[in-house]
């Protein structure tokens, strides 16, 4: 095998989420270094088993929700037009870039 060309392989602490930790080797960090684990095979649900099922509505009612938008100021944004059969207000038509192909 060449030398310095492998990474050093040192022991290092795991604390998992419970705060409960073990020893291994890695090759993560320094000698002695601790690694927190976010997510761990105790608490995950992939692990587990356990499945979290949280009803939070659809896409366009966390939309509402997350932005702050209630009946009273989405008609007053003026969605709906369409449905309701206004006119919408005429936008202006766009000039053609310079040496744009005319339509015969």
């Amino acid at each position: 095998m060449q030398d310095k060309i492998h990474p050093d392989y040192h022991k290092i602490t795991v604390v998992m989420t419970d705060g409960t930790s073990f020893e291994t080797k890695s090759t993560w960090g320094k000698e002695g270094a601790s690694l927190r684990l976010d997510i761990d095979p105790k608490t995950h649900p992939a692990w587990t088993g356990v499945r979290q099922s949280i009803d939070r509505g659809g896409r366009v009612q966390r939309f509402k929700d997350r932005f702050g938008m209630t009946g009273s100021a989405t008609a007053a944004m003026g969605a709906g037009t369409k449905a309701s059969g206004a006119k919408a207000e005429a936008a202006p038509e766009a000039k053609p870039a310079k040496g744009a192909a005319k339509k015969k």
